[in-house]
């Protein structure tokens, strides 16, 4: 169960990481589109997990490798953003939200 402060600042984590890939991100998206579906914030407010959709599926392991290769300067930038609102920076984790494709596939099965 997440407390009133975590759900507040995984709503702050999930709309600064957001703009911050659209914006000055855009070398490790590939050219492909990324939207953050959920941000999950630990109870102590040290590891935040972003859960990521990334449009079109087949660039999905390129654009993974490319953050997770640059997760430092992903981190540095989150703590520019942020860094009057949080005293600690979290660590950011990656996982691919596919909640799409499942529903996608679902709807096909159905057809």
């Amino acid at each position: 169960m997440e407390s009133t402060r975590q759900k507040k600042i995984s709503r702050l984590l999930q709309k600064e990481a957001a703009e911050m890939f659209q914006q000055e991100l855009r070398e490790l998206t590939c050219g492909a589109m990324i939207s953050i579906t959920i941000a999950r914030v630990s109870s102590d407010l040290s590891v935040v997990k972003f859960y990521l959709s990334i449009f079109p599926t087949a660039k999905t392991d390129e654009v993974m490798q490319a953050i997770s290769a640059n997760i430092v300067k992903v981190r540095y930038m989150l703590g520019k953003r942020i860094g009057k609102q949080l005293r600690i920076v979290p660590e950011p984790t990656f996982f691919i939200d596919d909640s799409l494709d499942y529903l996608e596939n679902i709807d096909n099965l159905l057809k």
